[in-house]
């Protein structure tokens, strides 16, 4: 399986998937119009990732800032790793990363942890 990485750029977030490590990362902002659009490639890639038994996947969220559409989207593959997850399937592993005076961030990543039983860190780092 191929890598995928996504420049980021204005509207759209970079990332970095690599399947032979199992560390998967989102970063930047995400606020674009049509994120089902801009979000299909990732979540195809996802989904045929998480298709294979025995992986250890480390997700990683280091977002500056994201639109409420894109938050479907997150919400979209968080469930399939905690699916993954909860079939035995893997160990699944996702840290939230946000700025420590950021509220918003972490507030985000709150309510996307409470959802799930798989490992979910949150993780405040300053600048």
């Amino acid at each position: 399986m191929e890598k995928l990485f996504i420049e980021g750029d204005a509207e759209r977030p970079r990332v970095e998937f690599d399947p032979e490590t199992g560390i998967l990362e989102i970063s930047e902002s995400s606020y674009p119009e049509y994120t089902k659009e801009i979000y299909a490639p990732i979540v195809q890639w996802l989904e045929e990732y998480l298709s294979e038994k025995g992986k250890t996947v480390i997700f990683n969220f280091r977002m500056d800032y994201f639109n409420t559409s894109t938050s479907s989207r997150f919400q979209k593959m968080i469930d399939m790793l905690e699916d993954y997850y909860l079939n035995k399937e893997g160990k699944v592993v996702i840290n939230w990363y946000y700025e420590e005076d950021d509220i918003d961030m972490y507030e985000a990543g709150q309510d996307y942890a409470k959802d799930v039983t798989l490992e979910f860190n949150l993780i405040p780092f300053s600048l």
